[in-house]
């Protein structure tokens, strides 16, 4: 895991936008792994811009969601099907066989589940996955105590989660679905490459504590540490919980891998 501190939620956005687009520019057949969230809108906004200004070409990518909730389905406008659409999907070349989220709605969601583990793995498997972090230090919809080797299923939501997410719902939590279907923790992490991005000082603790904290169920995001090329984009306002904090800025400026990256900060 590498933590790269920028300036504003802005340019952590756009640096993250520009791996995404980087990666694709040398394996056009990448394979993502999508997020949703007010902090994804807006690497999807730059997502969509470089796309036009570079003729990027999505036509062989696909992407796989990190979850969807149990009982919306995709013409619901509440629906990260609907979100995923209206962000991205609609906006670039992706072919809509390519694109791949969890069906809220199947009959049977063990199945629906082990569907789309089959379905990622028929792929190759995720080579670049991006990642929120929820107010709990969930990825996904893995909630407190889930397992650090868990896969896709089926898992009820905290009311912390439902409240975070409430603004999709009238700003109501108890218009949330209680549950969902989403990667498990091992899912996540056995994607080649994650990027993390968190903004905000309302998550400068959270943050810490996943990032530098012991790993532990509790806390799900605390497994990344684990993972062998994680980058976590951060804000100044995230970081003032940071204990490495004066470390990580000096990587970022000295590291040699990021010099190319250095304009997005102007």
């Amino acid at each position: 895991m590498e933590i790269l501190i920028l300036p504003t939620a802005a340019h952590a956005e756009r640096l993250a936008a520009r791996l995404v687009a980087d990666r694709l520019k040398a394996k056009p057949d990448l394979v993502l792994g999508c997020a949703t969230g007010r902090t994804m809108e807006g690497i999807y906004e730059s997502l969509v811009g470089l796309a036009r200004a570079e003729q990027l070409d999505f036509s062989r990518a696909h992407t796989f969601n990190l979850d969807e909730y149990v009982g919306l389905g995709a013409d619901d406008e509440r629906s990260y099907h609907h979100y995923m659409e209206e962000k991205l999907f609609s906006r670039v070349n992706l072919r809509e066989e390519h694109t791949h989220l969890p069906n809220g709605v199947a009959a049977d969601l063990a199945a629906e589940a082990a569907s789309y583990e089959q379905r990622i793995r028929a792929v190759g498997g995720i080579d670049l996955q991006l990642l929120g972090l929820g107010n709990s230090g969930h990825i996904g919809f893995n909630e407190p105590l889930s397992s650090l080797m868990s896969r896709t299923r089926e898992k009820a939501l905290a009311p912390q989660t439902r409240q975070q997410n409430a603004g999709m719902f009238g700003g109501d939590p108890e218009k949330v679905p209680p549950r969902a279907l989403t990667m498990g923790v091992g899912t996540i992490l056995e994607a080649r490459e994650v990027i993390m991005v968190v903004t905000g000082a309302h998550k400068a603790k959270i943050l810490a504590t996943a990032t530098e904290g012991p790993i532990t169920s509790m806390v799900s995001a605390t497994a990344l540490q684990l993972h062998p090329h994680c980058h976590v984009l951060v804000d100044e306002a995230a970081a003032t919980e940071l204990v490495g904090r004066d470390y990580y800025q000096w990587t970022f400026h000295n590291e040699p891998d990021w010099a190319p990256y250095h304009d997005l900060l102007s």
